[in-house]
């Protein structure tokens, strides 16, 4: 079998007539496709053994495959790459689904708010599994600090960040800590913060101390390093949360026990943020949305699965997050895409207004 199936320009017009009625079948209804079938949808009159004879052409160039000795034929992911990238018709998104996605703007709260309405929007709409990389900390701009003592082990660092949301951290503060220091630390960090993101903050955090040696004592001092670190070098934070909504979406499709292992797999990884940081990488990686099918993302190597996915940006057009669908390979991709393309428009919109 061909490594790299023909180009669908070296294909005769009905051999691509074949193989996308094939595609479009198999997306729609998620069985294969016989020749007899296909007999009745050309726009040709031709035998049904002509059409076995393409059919198993394209079998040998790899974008069709058999799951029974007997049964019709499927697309290969390769078949199905193919065919998304050289055939597709991409929809134009409805206007039912646009007022569904507005919808989730309406409501008050913060940013991680409004991006878990916009996570279970798109879930609903789509009826796939959704999943929205939120900014990690580092880039948001924080409005203001606080820290907390709550025993003389323990203290929050408490962040209140531009957009509004509020987070908060638990850290161990320096012994001997006196109420006038926590009020010190505050009184700088809030002093010079103005508008800054938490990275520009532990970068010139030294050199502040530094420059305010003379105002500020020691365990202010130490204070104001120690939270920062809480936030800084927090395991698993290199990237934001994850928020995954409708994986019974993805349940309630299937029936084989083992697309139900298959699936309980992805959404095992998925909660243990495996390969998550490689989710915002993808999406820096290419302009708009992107479509991963089967194993050409390792997150789904075993699942079946497929992911159309897009970076959405901040204000200052530049990528903080990405939002994606989750679904089986035979997603219904040309109205995925403008959804999921629109919703990500969402977010940066979203993000850039409350900031």
């Amino acid at each position: 079998m061909n490594d790299k199936p023909l180009p669908l320009e070296e294909m005769n017009t009905r051999s691509r007539e074949v193989f996308r009625l094939v595609v479009e079948s198999y997306l729609d209804t998620g069985a294969p496709v016989g020749s007899r079938t296909l007999t009745r949808a050309m726009s040709e009159k031709v035998s049904a053994a002509t059409v076995r004879n393409v059919m198993q052409d394209l079998e040998y160039m790899g974008l069709l495959g058999s799951p029974h000795i007997s049964a019709g034929r499927v697309p290969t992911q390769a078949g199905l790459r193919l065919f998304v990238d050289g055939l597709m018709e991409v929809s134009d998104l409805t206007g039912d689904d646009r007022q569904k996605l507005d919808a989730t703007l309406t409501g008050d709260g913060d940013v991680t708010s409004a991006l878990d309405r916009v996570s279970a929007a798109l879930s609903g709409v789509t009826r796939g599994a959704s999943v929205v990389l939120t900014p990690k900390t580092e880039t948001a701009a924080i409005r203001q600090i606080d820290f907390v003592s709550l025993s003389p082990e323990r203290a929050l660092v408490v962040l209140v960040f531009t957009d509004g949301h509020v987070e908060n951290r638990l850290f161990t503060p320096p012994a001997g800590l006196t109420p006038s220091a926590m009020r010190e630390a505050a009184n700088m960090l809030n002093a010079t913060v103005g508008g800054k993101t938490l990275a520009d903050l532990a970068a010139g955090v030294a050199t502040e101390i530094d420059a305010r040696r003379r105002e500020i004592d020691t365990l202010a001092s130490t204070l104001v390093q120690a939270g920062l670190a809480a936030w800084v070098q927090e395991p698993g934070e290199k990237t934001g949360r994850l928020i995954v909504r409708g994986a019974g979406n993805l349940l309630a499709d299937s029936d084989a026990a083992v697309d139900l292992e298959r699936i309980r797999t992805l959404f095992d990884d998925l909660e243990r943020k495996s390969d998550i940081a490689e989710f915002l990488d993808l999406a820096r990686t290419g302009e708009g949305v992107r479509i991963f099918i089967g194993s050409e993302n390792k997150l789904f190597s075993l699942t079946g699965s497929s992911l159309v996915l897009s970076p959405y940006m901040n204000a200052d057009r530049k990528i903080v997050g990405a939002i994606g669908v989750i679904g089986p390979t035979r997603l219904n991709y040309g109205r995925i895409i403008p959804i999921v393309d629109y919703t990500a428009q969402l977010i940066g919109k979203l993000i850039a207004e409350r900031s």
